[in-house]
């Protein structure tokens, strides 16, 4: 552990991130499975970056906001993944003092904007399908676009001010993490100093983050349940609910997983259930939200099988041997 001495107090200059050390001996089979995983979230939500750009049947706000949450995972994904894979390999669980600062910085950032912008999601599905004559009015490309900038620009607002608080702390004892990656609350507890306003200023930024958002979201898919069960036929509420399925179940499973996280007790017993829950927001959310909008959605289905059918062509064409046109003599 690298110390250095100042004003009779060690300053921490770097963390020790435990990861999953209880599993030393499955590293190389964790290493596969978790460089899998990356590999997939990556292509996937590529994948669906590109259809988005390209089919012109996806531009539309709802594909607009998806493709946007595509790209986030992967930043998300990148954040966290690289460091966790690189562990396993070397087995140095040292990280750097700022590099674990940025970290859990891109974390925050990349969380609180996927909240706002699964609130925006949830919103545009309501007017979908409350208020289907004014939807174009009501989600154009101009509101769409505000939707998205405002997600972002307040997600890195509100965890700056978060970050700036953590600095504030001096960190000059213990330095490990009982965890795989850098996250705001065990950073905190490591802080020498009274740790109580800024716990109160990480309550109170997550709540103006996750409440408002998770209140919304939860609002308008009661709007969304109870026009749909207005609807008299079988068909056309299975159609108009299969708009809307996808998008409740990556809601779902985000808020589920992050809630069990966060309001756990941080005692030594449960510290191993919250890292297994965090695996589910941190690491397979973002893999399965590529999967689970592309199943269960006829629109990227076509989508998909268009652009393939594109690619076939112009892999053909390539392909087609030039024929010197025949002179006559």
């Amino acid at each position: 552990m690298k110390k250095m001495k100042m004003k009779n107090e060690t300053v921490t200059t770097e963390f020790i991130l435990l990861g999953f050390g209880d599993l030393q001996e499955l590293r190389f089979l964790l290493f596969v499975v978790f460089l899998t995983i990356y590999i997939m979230t990556i292509t996937g939500n590529l994948l669906m970056v590109i259809l988005v750009v390209t089919d012109h049947y996806l531009h539309t706000p709802m594909y607009f906001f998806l493709g946007n949450l595509s790209c986030l995972e992967i930043c998300y994904s990148t954040t966290i993944l690289p460091r966790l894979l690189a562990s396993f390999i070397t087995d140095n669980k040292h990280v750097p003092f700022n590099y674990c600062i940025i970290q859990l910085w891109s974390f925050c950032i990349f969380k609180t904007a996927e909240c706002y912008l699964l609130a925006a999601m949830s919103y545009d599905r309501f007017l979908a399908v409350c208020k289907p004559l004014h939807y174009p009015t009501l989600m154009n490309t101009k509101v769409s676009f505000q939707l998205i900038a405002g997600s972002w620009i307040c997600s890195s607002v509100v965890d700056m001010i978060l970050v700036i608080f953590i600095l504030q702390l001096n960190f000059c004892g213990h330095n490990v993490i009982d965890h795989y990656f850098c996250d705001f609350i065990p950073i905190i507890n490591l802080g020498c100093n009274d740790t109580y306003h800024v716990k109160l200023i990480l309550a109170v930024l997550a709540s103006i983050s996750t409440i408002p958002q998770l209140t919304l979201t939860i609002t308008s898919y009661g709007y969304i349940i109870a026009a749909i069960l207005r609807i008299p036929s079988v068909i056309g509420r299975k159609k108009a609910f299969s708009t809307c399925s996808s998008h409740l179940i990556v809601v779902t499973m985000f808020y589920g997983a992050i809630i069990t996280v966060y309001t756990m007790p941080d005692t030594d017993g449960l510290r191993k259930v919250k890292k297994i829950f965090a695996i589910f927001y941190t690491i397979l959310t973002p893999l399965l939200n590529p999967l689970i909008y592309s199943l269960r959605n006829n629109e990227v289905k076509g989508a998909l099988r268009r652009t393939a059918s594109k690619c076939t062509i112009c892999m053909k064409v390539h392909q087609t041997p030039f024929v010197k046109p025949h002179d006559g003599t």
